[in-house]
């Protein structure tokens, strides 16, 4: 029996006929019907290696998901297609074939298995439905509470707002915490970096600003952190209070990389919808090195030839298309504070230096305070708010930047006051920061679960300074 599909015929509007209009069901149902009817092309896949999946028969672009397997039959492995299939993303082109990355694991995966185009990139939900929910790398939940109730879909992929679309930055963000907010205040749209090592408390200060900023909206990626450490951060760092208001994206260190390379676009596309609704966004990301070593992983593996440090080129291209879309529109803001994990204590390594040529400011975390029991452990004279001057009153930077100078007198004149042959009187700048050296250490200090007011903080710094000797 053979079927014939007709088009359905539309009602004429006009002189007569005022309110028809065209059936909308009836126009879904054939939109259906053509489609179904529509001949599906079938690929194959040519070859595994390693990390990446050829495919060849099909016509696809970088950034396509393709389906790996049949469902109806059972052949090939489970995965995020739905059982008896797993999707992969086309991260590469050839003239012969599609160079493919899964969003899961290539065990079970042969050369033969069919591969279906699905014609579409990663989309991603957005919308107040995801605030207090946590989401995997590809932004499905993850935190037993159900489906998600999401707004519109959007395509994972976007772009920066043009340079002249952008408003500036010219109002402070408060985040709670008194060594930023007087020290390097950050402005509203601003990009930050937070330059650290392992283990100096670079996660626990983000938890603090989640906590304690005064942005409507935090959004979160943890990428590449360890199982055991994420719960740990939603119940203990982050707390019931600060993921009400959050949305936080989870790919752990032992998710495939390119799962871990899309929880960052993930959680950049869920900061712009809100952003793009005028509000005022916190974006922090958990960390910006591990997503760069995601895309080296991706880059190597399907042919860049290594570079800097076995980094391909299109990891620095990455950086900058990611960090870029942070920043103001022409309303709301996503202000992008992102931890930098230096290799070695190196803060000239390749990524940390890249990234410090993007961000807009950076903030240096070093071990020696951390291991003196300083939190947050912060480098004052190290770190460089690049929009400070734009959100600070005239009185506010005068009082900052005496205490920059009293820590500044007192770091050059360390190894002599640690011999004993520093002479008291031979410069004013360092005995004052001798004499007031608790003082100094209690207002740059903070508790874990304390969230200082930014007016209260600058009452404090003028305190202190007029304690110091005054404004220079």
């Amino acid at each position: 029996m053979t079927t014939t599909l007709s088009a359905p015929r539309p009602t004429a509007v006009g002189p007569g006929t005022a309110g028809a209009s065209v059936d909308p069901v009836r126009d879904e149902r054939f939109a259906a019907a053509l489609a179904a009817a529509r001949p599906q092309r079938v690929g194959r896949v040519a070859a595994v290696v390693g990390l990446s999946v050829d495919v060849a028969g099909l016509p696809g672009a970088v950034g396509d998901l393709l389906e790996l397997g049949d469902p109806a039959d059972g052949t090939g492995p489970a995965g995020p297609g739905g059982e008896g299939s797993t999707v992969a993303e086309v991260v590469a082109a050839t003239s012969s074939v599609l160079r493919c990355m899964p969003l899961g694991t290539v065990d079970g995966l042969r050369v033969g298995l069919p591969a279906r185009s699905t014609g579409r990139p990663l989309m991603v939900p957005t919308g107040r439905g995801l605030l207090g929910r946590v989401l995997d790398g590809l932004g499905r939940p993850i935190d037993g509470k159900g489906p998600l109730d999401a707004g519109v879909r959007a395509p994972v992929t976007g772009t920066a707002p043009s340079a002249l679309a952008r408003a500036r930055v010219d109002a402070p963000l408060s985040l709670g915490v008194r060594a930023l907010d007087t020290m390097t205040t950050v402005g509203r749209g601003q990009r930050l970096g937070l330059f650290a090592g392992s283990g100096v408390g670079k996660s626990s200060l983000l938890s603090m600003v989640a906590r304690g900023t005064e942005a409507e909206v935090s959004v979160i990626a943890l990428v590449g952190e360890r199982g055991r450490e994420v719960r740990e951060f939603l119940e203990d760092d982050l707390g019931p209070e600060g993921l009400a208001r959050s949305v936080v994206v989870v790919a752990t260190s032992d998710e495939p990389p390119l799962v871990r390379l899309r929880a960052a676009f993930v959680a950049t596309r869920i900061a712009e919808a809100f952003r793009d609704e005028g509000r005022d966004v916190v974006l922090m990301m958990d960390s910006l090195t591990r997503v760069a070593m995601a895309q080296r992983e991706i880059g190597l593996s399907v042919g860049e030839p290594p570079a800097t440090r076995g980094y391909p080129p299109s990891t620095f291209s990455l950086l900058a298309q990611l960090l870029e879309r942070a920043g103001t529109a022409e309303r709301g803001s996503v202000t992008g504070i992102y931890t930098v994990l230096v290799d070695g204590d190196d803060h000239n390594e390749p990524i940390a230096d890249a990234a410090r040529s993007i961000l807009d400011g950076h903030v240096v975390l070093t071990r020696e305070l951390a291991v003196a029991g300083h939190f947050p452990s912060v480098d004052v004279l190290g770190s460089v708010s690049r929009v400070a001057s734009r959100v600070t009153t005239r009185e506010q930077r005068d009082v900052a930047t005496r205490l920059r100078q009293v820590l500044a007198a007192r770091r050059r004149a360390q190894d002599l006051l640690d011999v004993g042959a520093y002479a008291a009187g031979t410069n004013p700048l360092v005995d004052a920061a001798v004499a007031n050296s608790d003082a100094i250490d209690a207002f740059l200090r903070q508790g874990m679960d304390e969230v200082a007011d930014a007016r209260d903080s600058w009452q404090r710094l003028a305190a202190l300074v007029a304690r110091l000797g005054g404004a220079a």
